[in-house]
This record gives C-alpha cells, sequence and structure tokens, in this order.
C-alpha cells in the first residue's frame, strides 16, 4: 500500500507533495481508497462533504469503531503526515482478519478531505463541514490562490456542491474515533515507538493585510514611501519574539505581494498568521500583541493593517476515559501536541484518541518527515490492539 501511494502528488524538483484538496493528485489518492476498500469487501460511500468511509458492518447499526486520517498533504509536505494513518488502518484491519478477530461493533475507515487546508486556507474542511464547525455559506466563500471557489473546485472533481453540509446523523453512527498520526515533535525519541495524545493546544490562522502605496523602486526617496513589505516584515520578527516570550508558537508562513514586481514598492502584503499555545488566554494576548505591534509600526510606515480570523479551534481534551484505556492497553507515554487534526474537530461530537508513531527527527509538514519502518509497524500493531479492545468479542 505504501508503495503505490509514494509516487502520487510528488513534485519531482522538491520531492515534496502536492496532495491540495480536490486536485489531480486527490482524485488519484481518493480512488487508491476506494479501491483498497473494495479490495477488502467493505462497503464504500463518499459522505455529502467528499469524506470517504470503508464499512466493515452496517453503516446505520450505530456506536461503530471509526479509525482512519487523510491523505492531502500541505504544499511540498511529506509522505507521513495523514497516509500513515489511513494506510495504518487497513494494515490494522487485516492483521485482526489475520488474528481470527470477531467484530461485534461496526467498524469504518476514513479518509477525511481536505484537512491540511493548503487550497482553501482552512483545515478540516471535511470534518468541520460534517460536524457543522464549518457551515455551507461559509464553504461556498472559500477560494483558492487563483480564485476558484470551494463548491466549483468540487463540482469539477465530480462531487455535487449542492449537498454540502453538517451531517446530524454523524455523533449517533459513531461511538469512538482513533486516529494514528506520525508524531509532529520529539516527544516519544528515545522513549518508545507510540504515544497517546492528551490534549491539542488551542491554535488559528489570521491574515495581515498592510495597506501601502505602490511607487517605483528607482525613483521614490526612502521617506516618501509607504511601503507595507517594512510593516509586514518588521511584523513576522516581532511575532518571533513575543511567541518565544509567551512560550507559545507564531509562525508566518505565506505570504503575497501586489503587484509582486522586483522594480516595484508594493502597494499591499497579506501575511497568514499560523499561532498555537497551551491555553486560550495565552494565544489571544499573543495574537492581540502581534496585531498591536503591527498596527504601531505601520503608522511609522504610512501603512493601514488590518487583521481577519480565518480559522480557530479551541484547545481539544481527548475522551479521558478513552485516552486513559488506550494508554494503560499499551502502556504508553501520554503526549501534548500543539497540530490540529481532524480527531480534534470530531471530539467535540464523539469520544475520540489519538496515537502517535515516533518521528526520530521530529521533522514534519516536509519531505524530510520520516518514521522508521519497524516504528510504523510497531504502529499498525498497536492500532489493531486498539480496534480488538474497541470492537470485538474478548477471547
Amino acid at each position: 500500500m505504501w508503495a503505490e501511494l509514494l509516487p502520487v502528488g510528488r513534485s519531482a524538483s522538491s520531492g515534496g507533495y502536492r496532495r491540495h484538496a480536490w486536485n489531480s493528485a486527490d482524485a488519484e489518492c481518493r480512488a487508491w481508497f476506494e479501491e483498497q476498500a473494495r479490495a477488502r469487501g467493505l462497503s464504500f460511500e463518499t459522505d455529502r462533504n467528499g469524506n470517504q468511509w470503508a464499512w466493515l458492518g452496517d453503516p446505520q447499526a450505530g456506536n461503530a469503531v471509526v479509525t482512519g486520517s487523510h491523505l492531502d498533504s500541505v504544499p511540498d509536505g511529506g509522505a507521513y503526515d495523514g497516509p500513515l494513518g489511513v494506510v495504518s488502518s487497513f494494515a490494522a484491519l487485516d492483521a485482526l482478519r489475520s488474528r481470527g478477530a470477531r467484530f461485534t461493533r461496526p467498524l469504518a475507515i476514513v479518509n477525511f478531505g481536505d484537512e491540511e487546508g493548503a487550497r482553501f486556507g482552512v483545515a478540516c474542511v471535511g470534518s468541520r463541514l460534517a460536524t457543522g464547525v464549518l457551515d455551507r455559506d461559509a464553504a461556498y466563500e472559500l477560494r483558492d490562490a487563483d480564485g476558484v471557489r470551494l463548491p466549483d473546485a468540487m463540482e469539477r472533481a465530480g462531487h455535487d456542491p449542492e449537498r454540502i453540509g453538517a451531517d446530524p446523523e454523524l455523533p449517533g453512527r459513531i461511538g469512538a474515533f482513533v486516529e494514528l498520526h506520525i508524531e509532529q515533535g520529539r516527544y516519544l525519541d528515545e522513549r518508545q515507538p507510540v504515544g497517546v495524545a492528551g490534549a491539542i493546544w488551542p491554535h488559528g490562522r489570521w491574515r495581515f493585510d498592510f495597506h501601502g502605496e505602490a511607487n517605483h523602486a528607482g525613483t521614490t526617496r526612502l521617506a516618501d514611501r509607504r511601503d507595507p513589505m517594512l510593516t509586514y516584515a518588521t511584523t513576522v520578527l516581532a511575532a518571533r519574539k513575543k511567541a518565544r516570550l509567551a512560550g507559545a508558537l507564531a509562525t508566518f508562513g505565506k505570504v503575497a505581494v501586489e503587484p509582486n514586481g522586483t522594480n516595484a514598492i508594493a502597494s499591499l502584503v497579506r501575511g497568514w498568521l499560523d499561532s498555537r499555545a497551551a491555553d486560550e488566554q495565552t494565544l489571544r494576548h499573543l495574537v492581540d500583541a502581534i496585531e498591536q505591534s503591527a498596527v504601531e509600526r505601520g503608522e511609522r510606515d504610512g501603512v493601514r493593517v488590518s487583521l481577519t480570523r480565518e480559522s480557530f479551534t479551541p484547545v481539544v481534551d481527548f475522551d479521558a476515559p478513552l485516552r486513559d484505556r488506550l494508554a494503560g492497553l499499551l502502556k504508553a507515554p501520554v503526549l501534548p501536541t500543539g497540530a490540529g487534526h481532524d480527531a480534534g474537530i470530531l471530539a467535540s461530537a464523539v469520544p475520540t484518541a489519538m496515537l502517535f508513531v515516533r518521528n526520530p527527527t521530529g521533522v514534519s509538514h516536509s519531505p524530510a518527515e520520516h518514521a522508521e519502518q519497524a516504528d510504523c509497524h510497531a504502529g499498525v500493531a498497536a492500532l489493531a490492539d486498539v480496534l480488538e479492545d474497541l470492537a470485538c468479542q474478548r477471547s
């Protein structure tokens, strides 16, 4: 399975992956998922929001145990973030069948759509829509860098955008959701190959718009300029310093410039901030401080600054009984994480837990992302044990 997925959406120049929502690579991944489901005799369905499901047992019976993750990537992302969870889910089912496990609850494997938000700027679109966290009207307003609307992209890919919206049956169908994911950090280094997530830090994305004045780079005196690039650059540095002092994280990882000419002073710079902290108060104060710094610098530069919150996820405490049950079963450490996941979105609707597979370098969202094969196998074994404990008859 891993070998089949590796070439899909991989850039020959960077070695990273460009599996973005509703593009051709995404379509190949979706076709692969359906093939895996049908090859195992599972019932396959695509829900109203484009999420794919492979069912063992009756999907309408309720109280199902669900596992899975996502197959899309960040721009030039790594091979493991998302796909490891999906591949491991099918492999864990294979392992349970080879053991002769007798299922007493329905089991499903899911591929959530557009988890990374690489194309339309909002993370976990598939799970947010399904749980009602993202409503249809807001989803219809999402556009990619080329101005393509989300519903138009879905329609071009063969999905009916008229169907999208909250799924009121979801909480009743799922009794527990367990997502396996590569660790994004190094908490497991030198410990053991698999850990259990305790909570997800609150996090969000904010767009800063720096409005200046376009002018000639070779004829405009420095004193006469209203250069938004200066304000933007100073804000990036301020964000790093304020995050360090707060014990939090702040990253400007995406920028757009108009008119984007080498010999032109920009009229507009847009910078997207990703920020995360251990608690919501710290995060709120951090973003406020970064905004204040940007506005104050903008006043000096003759630049107007505006801020738009594009997404926000509050702190997620995974279901305590389920978390403790898994940690005890696997004798695994409980870890914090600053990364968002579909599991974090579903946690508001159903009992949810996560397993992490050791990442020896801690690098993620990069072609250098890696997990050792032995650790991946340990992750499959752990997930199989968890699914057997939750969904199968005890011997």
